[in-house]
């Protein structure tokens, strides 16, 4: 149980440490005149998404300026981490997203290689995070009790046996019953000691998974549960809490994997708001990697793609069960070191099934494309050189065939960059996975501009084809959830499809992906849409245009612009 108190720094600038005092928990000195302290390692990662093989790319393949991630040597560094502490001392656990939003090598055959690879590795517990729910709950269910899959059947020839690690669900419900979708909660123990693991999904998932995914669920606040769960494990005895939450923030820019520089986002408001019983939060979603003190928790995450292990140290007390000090690292999984031989068994296995479609060449880029978006105002809203690709390759795929003007795409469906040099199947699949159907569908002028003030709202920006030009105005400003076309950062007049301004009254055939066309990420202008006509799935787009335009390269990005760089007229 953490009672807030006085914090000291440990381990130079790459750890920190949480001692807390008070006149209920035991503080150092009297631990020493009693029975010794109980050492527990917890080695957490998220957010893994599936990278059995190292990440591709500048933006997913590096951090903190090396080369790094791989279930091989992520396997290799787990190992090497639990002989700094007693095996039965040690427990590994995740904060969700680790599969969904996959490579083909795991996406082929619906994330079951992954779900092998992180129970030989010795993943004990992990949280569910949004992605989890990509398939829906019923294959979620399959995913941690075993059996085929009920259309493919069992895609490697091999019964698929389950996970090897608990899926915790806290605050996810059956909408029907009132009861957890699964176990809410774990308990652990360790040498006597009891150790609880409360998992916890964003309450926000509806809003960014496709209706069909979270259809029969209902999602509670994520501090709201944890608090109601924390005091059901001190009713049995467990003083030491560890919340596996799939949400997280972000740090300044300037921070590195160690640090809390400007902490900020979701998690700050959802530690601040947990009860202090809770010890130790480690969070995920943003993909970013910090290392905080937030309201006396230990708050981390790791990254994502199996580029970190968090390695967190908890001191106990052996008679109250009270976290005496707790401290924390990031550590890069470095690929200077064996590979696992389990693991690489495991993957030669799976690419063997696979074949040789994920080799096929299906064009080239002249340079590297990267996903990243520019900096528009002071903030990460602007386009993305990959992201204009695909927009472009949508449009392509629809322009003649049902008449579209105009294709936009949601940033968090562009997965990874595009290497220079030839392109396979592979890696397009890898930028785009998730297997969404194009729909394009008419909309009004007046439609279009509530969708780009929607942006500012949600925060998202959609990626706008070639054809979309409109100015944004810093000075403008931000609608409401309830009324986002009421915001006025899109200068109005600006916006025009193929050179030609759009007008309130008119209707556009305007190109989205279904997840989009559904209300996704917060757009929900987009279900008004009208003559829905439903095409082609993105990635074979994606894949077309490639082939047709290669080789292919990084576009301007000049389709947003703002009232800086086009004066008023």
């Amino acid at each position: 149980m953490s009672i807030p108190g006085m914090r000291r720094a440990a381990i130079g600038l790459t750890a920190l440490a949480v001692t807390a005092f008070g006149a209920v928990t035991t503080t150092p000195d009297q631990a020493d005149a009693g029975p010794k302290p109980v050492a527990v390692k917890l080695l957490a990662l998220n957010d893994f998404h599936g990278n059995l093989e190292p990440p591709s790319g500048t933006t997913n393949g590096t951090i903190a300026g090396q080369p790094a991630g791989g279930a091989e040597y992520l396997a290799t560094q787990l190992a090497e981490l639990r002989k700094h502490a007693k095996k039965q001392n040690t427990i590994t656990v995740a904060a969700g997203d680790l599969i969904g939003a996959s490579p083909l090598l795991s996406a082929a055959f619906h994330d079951e290689p992954t779900i092998e690879a992180l129970s030989l590795a010795g993943l004990d517990y992990a949280s569910v995070g949004n992605h989890e729910f990509d398939e829906g709950a019923d294959e979620l269910l399959r995913i941690q009790n075993g059996g085929c899959h009920p259309v493919d059947g069992c895609v490697d020839g091999t019964p698929y046996e389950g996970a090897g690690f608990q899926y915790l669900s806290a605050n996810a419900f059956k909408t029907a019953t009132g009861q957890p979708l699964l176990a809410p909660y774990a308990i652990h123990k360790v040498q006597g000691v009891k150790v609880g693991f409360i998992g916890m999904t964003l309450e926000g998932t509806p809003r960014i998974v496709s209706q069909q995914g979270v259809a029969g669920l209902t999602f509670a606040d994520e501090a709201q549960t944890a608090n109601r769960y924390a005091r059901e494990l001190r009713r049995q005895g467990v003083e030491t809490i560890v919340v596996l939450l799939h949400e997280g923030g972000t740090q300044d820019a300037t921070g590195g994997i160690n640090d809390c520089k400007g902490i900020s986002g979701p998690i700050v408001d959802i530690a601040n708001r947990m009860d202090p019983s809770i010890d130790v939060v480690v969070s995920g979603h943003t993909h970013q990697a910090y290392n905080c003190d937030i309201a006396g928790k230990l708050v981390t995450s790791a990254s994502s793609f199996g580029r970190l292990v968090t390695d967190i140290d908890l001191s106990i007390d052996r008679r109250t069960g009270d976290v005496i000090s707790a401290k924390a690292e990031n550590v890069v999984v470095t690929r200077d070191v064996a590979p696992d031989r389990a693991q690489t068994d495991l993957i030669n296995r799976y690419k063997t099934v696979l074949g040789p479609v994920a080799g096929r060449e299906v064009g080239r880029t002249t340079t590297e494309i990267k996903k990243t978006q520019e900096t528009l105002f002071g903030t990460t809203l602007g386009e993305s050189p990959l992201g204009n690709v695909i927009a472009d390759a949508q449009l392509a795929a629809t322009d003649d065939e049902q008449g579209a003007v105009a294709a936009f795409m949601n940033p968090g469906g562009v997965r990874a960059d595009l290497d220079a040099g030839p392109v396979t199947y592979e890696e397009a699949f890898t930028v785009q996975p998730f297997g969404n159907n194009l729909v394009t569908l008419d909309l009004t002028g007046a439609q279009l501009y509530c969708m780009l003030e929607q942006q500012f709202v949600t925060g998202r920006t959609l990626y706008p084809s070639s054809t979309v030009r409109y100015v944004v105005d810093p000075a403008g400003t931000t609608g409401t959830v309830a009324d986002a076309c009421s915001g006025t950062r899109v200068v109005r007049g600006s916006l025009t499809l193929g050179g030609v301004a759009v007008t309130a009254d008119a209707t556009y055939r305007v190109t989205v992906n279904n997840f989009l066309s559904g209300g996704g990420d917060g757009f929900t202008v987009l279900t008004g849409g009208t003559n829905a006509v439903t095409g082609m799935i993105d990635l074979d787009a994606f894949v077309a245009y490639l082939t047709a335009e290669s080789p292919v390269s990084a576009p301007a990005l000049d389709r947003i612009r703002t009232t800086a760089e086009v004066p008023a007229a």
